[in-house]
């Protein structure tokens, strides 16, 4: 049922859908979440702007895809040319050389030059962005690390042998700019033209910006200029806000709009029993749902503790009366001491054993049982409501009586931040599915992804030497170290990667999951 407020949407997007030319070649995408900005890296810049930006600029790289279920996925593992028609790394791999693709143009024609290039790498590092802390976890950091070999070759020079570097130039976290363009919108106060690029483009990807209204409306269209890879199918790209869930999938049933993602799971199956649209369902490579505690502080910082409520969980039942079963499973793994297999998030050797619970209990001192809390941000109350349910129940049968705090989301984020809590559920992840990266970001260091505030002195040194090992089976060793370390402390409990549902017009094809768990419209088409 669309509400009033849905009908205001809706009747905002059908008027100018009806008026757009090729209603065939053009897709018409209603997100939940709203672009806020043009500028990806920008502090405060939503997901979706940040997806939304790779379709406006190019990468100097990026990776591969492959085929998964009934979509596609994207392969970490290969590296393909961009912005730079092909690169290489030296033997000692400290220096990457990138030769830029001939015949590449920003979107007012003029070409790209290796000194754009530097000058957009210099941003990344220069400018107070998310972009310079993404750089960091690729060994890049300075200006002096970028140079300029010729008319379309740059050469970038790394400290260390990084792995993170490569794949870093395939982000758009390294949005490439025209120079010539920006520059002049510089200030004292703001030597990167950052407020400029909030609302305006210099850049020369697959589509430029014809339309923006932030928080409302972005539409795109294609540049027909563009030379970094096959021309995509849309010439035009609407993409509108609507925040309700149930709009979105009444727009889409209806035909009124093409594509969505992040629909209510209820609203999911919903649409698929009915049949008049097509669902892509995908594990989110690198997130995951999970219970953390606070390790740092009593009571929590008892491992028995941690583990006693790990095997309290009703695993199945959460994962059921949460996500309704969608998604991949990270618990009930048969393994002992180390897995067999180094990626990671993987099923961990946590199942529920009431038996073992109340051993571990009492192991920690807490025969007689103990009060706790749980907490949970409003933001995400129809996935956690049931988890913190479940999970209370489950530990009141053992002796731990749980109050639960349902905050409102900026009050959770604080608390989250400053430590506050003794157990919290979150979803959350790491951009790239690298063993050593997610664990850098999830379970080391003094920042606020470390939820579960665990500090393991032989974890924080693996996570800085396996970064810059290149052997292949050492690497893989210390990532199941880890690993390892992790199921045994149990900072915290890994309950399920949480599906992407794609939702979309059934004669629209070739969806791909991407890290940004954005969708990429250059990616996609409509069959006949």
């Amino acid at each position: 049922m669309i509400d009033r407020r849905g009908l205001l949407a809706a009747g905002t997007l059908l008027p100018f859908a009806a008026r757009a030319q090729g209603r065939a070649e053009t897709l018409r995408c209603v997100m939940g979440g709203s672009v806020n900005s043009l500028d990806p890296v920008r502090f405060g810049a939503t997901r979706e702007s940040t997806g939304c930006a790779v379709h406006v600029a190019d990468t100097l790289l990026r990776f591969g895809r492959k085929p998964q279920g009934t979509g596609f996925i994207f392969d970490y593992d290969r590296l393909e040319g961009a912005l730079a028609e092909r690169y290489a790394l030296s033997a000692d791999g400290l220096r990457i050389t990138l030769h830029l693709r001939p015949g590449a143009t920003w979107h007012d024609g003029s070409p790209v030059t290796a000194e754009d290039v530097k000058w957009s790498l210099d941003r990344v590092v220069g400018a107070q962005s998310m972009a310079r802390t993404q750089a960091e976890t690729g060994s890049m950091t300075s200006p002096d690390q970028f140079r300029v070999l010729g008319e379309r070759v740059v050469e970038i020079t790394l400290p260390r042998p990084d792995r993170m570097a490569l794949p870093n130039l395939a982000t758009i976290f390294m949005p490439m700019l025209n120079a010539r363009l920006a520059r002049p919108h510089a200030t004292a106060a703001d030597p990167w033209a950052s407020e400029w690029l909030k609302s305006n483009t210099a850049a020369g990807g697959a589509y430029r910006v014809e339309s923006f209204r932030p928080g409302e409306q972005l539409i795109l269209r294609r540049n027909d200029a563009w030379r970094c890879g096959p021309l995509p199918f849309f010439r035009r790209v609407i993409i509108q806000t609507v925040p309700e869930p149930a709009t979105r999938a009444s727009l889409i049933e209806r035909g009124d709009a093409d594509f969505s993602l992040d629909l209510q799971s209820s609203d999911v199956i919903a649409l698929e029993r009915r049949g008049r649209v097509k669902v892509v369902q995908m594990p989110q490579q690198s997130i995951m749902s999970f219970l953390a505690f606070n390790t740092r502080q009593p009571p929590f910082d008892s491992i028995a503790l941690r583990q006693a409520v790990a095997a309290a969980l009703p695993y199945e039942d959460l994962f059921q009366a949460a996500v309704f079963g969608r998604g991949e499973r990270l618990f009930g793994a048969t393994w002992t001491g180390e897995p067999d297999d180094a990626v990671f998030p993987q099923p961990m050797p946590f199942r529920t054993d009431p038996a073992l619970a109340r051993a571990k209990l009492a192991e920690a001192g807490f025969a007689g049982g103990l009060r706790t809390t749980l907490s949970f941000g409003v933001g995400a109350a129809q996935v956690n409501e049931p988890i913190a349910t479940l999970v209370q129940e489950a530990l009141g049968r053992i002796g731990i009586e749980v109050t639960v705090q349902k905050l409102p989301d900026a009050q959770m984020a604080s608390a989250m931040t400053e430590k506050r809590l003794p157990m919290l559920i979150e979803t959350s992840g790491a951009i790239f599915p690298a063993t050593d990266y997610f664990f850098r970001v999830i379970y080391s260091g003094e920042q606020r992804w470390n939820f579960s505030s665990w500090r393991n002195p032989e974890v924080d040194a693996l996570v800085q030497e396996a970064r810059f090992e290149r052997d292949g089976a050492r690497f893989q060793a210390m990532a199941r170290r880890m690993i390892a370390l992790a199921a045994a402390e149990v900072p915290l409990v890994p309950l399920w990667k949480p599906a992407l549902n794609a939702v979309m017009a059934r004669d629209i094809e070739g969806f791909t999951y991407w890290f940004l768990r954005q969708p990429d419209f250059r990616d996609l088409s409509r069959s006949a």
